[in-house]
């Protein structure tokens, strides 16, 4: 790598005392004021961005403190660094890996070369291959071995090989236009798949296995689990099963595999002619614009998973390009950064008003928190700061009628960004038979980003009336802060940018807090422990797992199991 690997922690920088003493004083302060004092506020604090508008006034910053923000950035190297993974160095230093997720993306007339390889050659010859693909399934070219057309795609992964497609399904449920209906099976509770499958007709079912590896746990149980079902599907409706012959004539009709292995893909059975491939430079929570988006583009069609590719390069060339007084990325990322680092926020609130959103703050959760969930920086040392921030969320008007009471009057703040549409694909009328329901939606949107940041106050409430004994428990203190993000509608290109958009924020603050936000070496070790148990679990062997607690969990588990 050309850039040094930052040896210093960002306290350390010339700008951070001077970050800590505007936390201070911005702490007595309030949102009220600052819109007083700078009454083009809003204006000032809102961006474009691609296809997305970005209102950042509501956060807890004046002018200097998002200065003095940026001057960390810079001193951190996050131009050198966002340099560094669009060239295709090896920034994931623990791996010794290039990061070119944005690089799934980039348009067809750019050449873009790494270590000798033609990376946009590589990536646009896969999303050929997937188009045709999708074609022919939506066409009804390709038929399943008793010449039905497929009806339903069985996506079968883990993480980022589910929950990436799986959100985004449902996000772009209205682009589903060719009658085909995407599924995804993830967990490896039997249930999943049983709920999953009961109902689909085998004839007309095709499954995507996908793992980069071929050897996750996990999804190859269920991938077992699923070709079982489908023989004896089949067998029950007359086709032939028992040979050799015919199990390959079934599955490569009704399988297909995404991964890098080509070998074990084909063990399980696979032609490696229906295998689709991606690199080992895609880690799987940013794999979604990969081949690990089969079973999307098979549901949407290659035309509208083209325009979603195109809202993530929007947002790419903004993070490229623009200064970091102006980039949204950096803001938003370093905002993270001074909510948890200096103002002690823990948690961060993902509120979609909308409900083709549902998944998308589990997805985040993944994508930021796999990310940035680390102790120790580049070079071994602990962090001496907080890092990662922990992202959950709901659909609105849902969460408000769960969570917002913490979130309004509760003892901890939570920072939380707001994402709301200005149409809907579903509009319809309210009980009163004329008022739209999708303006009751946004009305409810509007108002909460407003109560949290100026709340209401005693003398407020004594004018309208309010009883004294009251007033204590109806008092909003305010101050809140939100960041609210919006869009024309919901569209392929506005989920792409959305996403392009949390990724950056989690890169900028991987860079701030000196860790590598591209590896994960935290979840390998109970996925070993796991295996090193299942004898005992299974009841092969006696527990000797090393801890008492262990050992009585699962001989209580043996002693109520079910043969």
């Amino acid at each position: 790598m050309n850039i040094p690997v930052n040896v210093n922690s960002v306290t350390t920088t010339r700008d951070w005392s001077t970050l800590q003493k505007q936390a201070e004083r911005m702490k007595n302060t309030t949102l009220r004021t600052l819109f007083t004092e700078q009454p083009g506020r809003a204006s000032d604090l809102t961006y474009d961005l691609g296809p997305l508008r970005v209102d950042l006034s509501k956060n807890l910053i004046d002018e200097r403190t998002l200065r003095i923000l940026v001057d960390v950035a810079r001193d951190m190297g996050i131009e050198e660094y966002r340099t560094a993974m669009f060239d295709g160095e090896h920034i994931n230093t623990t791996e010794n890996r290039a990061v070119l997720h944005s690089a799934l993306r980039i348009p067809v007339d750019r050449d873009f070369s790494v270590d000798g390889q033609d990376i946009a050659e590589d990536v646009h010859g896969v999303l050929g291959r997937m188009r045709d693909f999708a074609r022919a399934l939506r066409s009804g070219a390709w038929q399943g071995v008793t010449n039905h057309t497929i009806k339903h795609v069985v996506n079968i992964g883990i993480g980022g090989s589910d929950l990436g497609p799986a959100m985004a399904a449902t996000a772009l449920r209205p682009y589903q236009t060719a009658g085909i209906t995407p599924h995804f099976i993830s967990n490896i509770d039997p249930t999943d798949l049983a709920g999953t499958l009961d109902g689909l007709d085998a004839e007309s079912t095709l499954f995507v296995v996908a793992s980069k590896t071929f050897t996750t746990s996990e999804t190859l149980a269920n991938a077992h689990a699923a070709k079982r079902w489908l023989l004896r599907e089949l067998k029950d409706a007359g086709v032939p099963t028992d040979t050799d012959e015919d199990i390959r004539a079934i599955t490569e009709k009704h399988f297909v595999a995404v991964s890098t292995n080509e070998e074990k893909v084909r063990e399980f059975g696979i032609d490696p002619k229906n295998m689709f491939g991606f690199w080992d430079w895609v880690g799987g929570r940013y794999s979604l614009d990969s081949a690990i988006g089969l079973t999307l583009m098979a549901a949407i069609g290659p035309q509208d998973f083209m325009e979603f590719l195109e809202g993530f390069y929007a947002v790419d060339d903004h993070f490229r390009t623009e200064p970091l007084e102006m980039n949204v990325p950096v803001l938003m990322g370093m905002l993270g950064v001074w909510y948890t680092d200096l103002l002690g926020y823990e948690t961060h609130a993902v509120l979609p008003y909308n409900q083709d959103l549902a998944r998308f703050p589990a997805y985040l959760q993944q994508l930021t928190m796999e990310s940035n969930g680390k102790s120790v920086r580049l070079d071994g040392t602990q962090v001496d700061l907080p890092t990662g921030e922990i992202y959950w969320g709901e659909p609105g008007t849902n969460g408000q009628h769960a969570f917002f009471q913490l979130m309004h009057q509760g003892t901890r703040v939570v920072p939380a960004d707001f994402i709301g549409f200005v149409n809907s694909h579903n509009d319809n009328v309210a009980a009163d038979g004329e008022t739209s329901m999708h303006d009751m939606l946004m009305s409810n949107f509007f108002a909460q980003t407003r109560v949290l940041a100026f709340g209401k106050t005693a003398e407020e409430l004594r004018e309208e009336g309010v009883p004294e004994e009251l007033i204590p428990h109806k008092v909003m203190p305010g101050n809140r802060p939100s960041t609210t993000i919006m869009a024309e509608k919901l569209r392929p290109r506005v989920l792409g940018a959305l996403i392009s958009l949390y990724e950056h924020i989690t890169f900028v603050q991987g860079v701030i807090w000196g860790i590598n936000s591209f590896d994960q070496w935290g979840v390998e070790l109970g996925k070993k422990q796991a295996n090193e148990l299942l004898p005992a679990v299974g009841g092969h062997e006696r527990s000797d797992a090393g801890d008492s607690s262990t050992d009585s969990l699962i001989e209580y588990y043996r002693s109520q199991r079910e043969s």
